[in-house]
């Protein structure tokens, strides 16, 4: 099995430093959902591994967060495209659980779920501790630059081996154009 594991926020969608409280406030940045279609059609799985403190922060509420959930499936069927499934933390960072990410508590769950080792699986993120969680999980890091990603680039501080790409767009072309030994994910 082929998988790839994608941050939200930043990635799939805009980002908002006020966070994504609504469906109406879930837009998708452009080429992002063909992306993903071009995965499938590719015969990956992408499966979405985001951090959600906005239930914690009481910004929304579980309801909410499956309305974002399903406009993000809607739009990306709109274009052929397949998300696998959806894992999220909806702790803060002070309740110091496994499952937030830059912790491989997501990714470790994943794993177990599709019985598979991330060992060589992308991940795509556009925070350093997006990519910090896979790179401990054994995936290979690749950061876009929409989102937070410019500004983690300036930072500094990526995973070793970390791919920087100006989107999901361009991330996925080369992940596809690579040879199957580079872009293998499966076990």
């Amino acid at each position: 099995m082929k998988l790839i594991i994608l941050d939200r926020d930043g990635v799939i969608n805009h980002d908002s430093p006020d966070f994504i409280k609504s469906p109406g406030e879930w837009i998708p940045i452009p080429g992002s959902l063909e992306a993903i279609a071009r995965l499938n059609q590719a015969g990956y799985r992408v499966v979405v591994a985001s951090n959600q403190s906005g239930i914690a922060r009481e910004l929304f509420d579980m309801t909410t967060l499956n309305a974002i959930h399903q406009k993000m499936h809607t739009c990306a069927q709109q274009v052929g495209a397949d998300i696998d499934a959806i894992f999220f933390c909806p702790h803060a960072a002070i309740d110091n659980c496994d499952c937030r990410k830059p912790k491989a508590g997501m990714f470790e769950e994943i794993s177990k779920r599709f019985k598979v080792s991330l060992k060589g699986v992308p991940t795509v993120g556009d925070s350093l501790r997006d990519l910090q969680a896979g790179f401990i999980s054994g995936c290979v890091p690749y950061l876009v630059l929409t989102g937070k990603g410019e500004k983690t680039r300036q930072t500094g501080g990526l995973p070793p081996g970390t791919q920087v790409f100006p989107d999901l767009a361009a991330t996925v072309t080369a992940l596809l154009k690579a040879p199957a030994s580079a872009a293998a994910a499966t076990n």
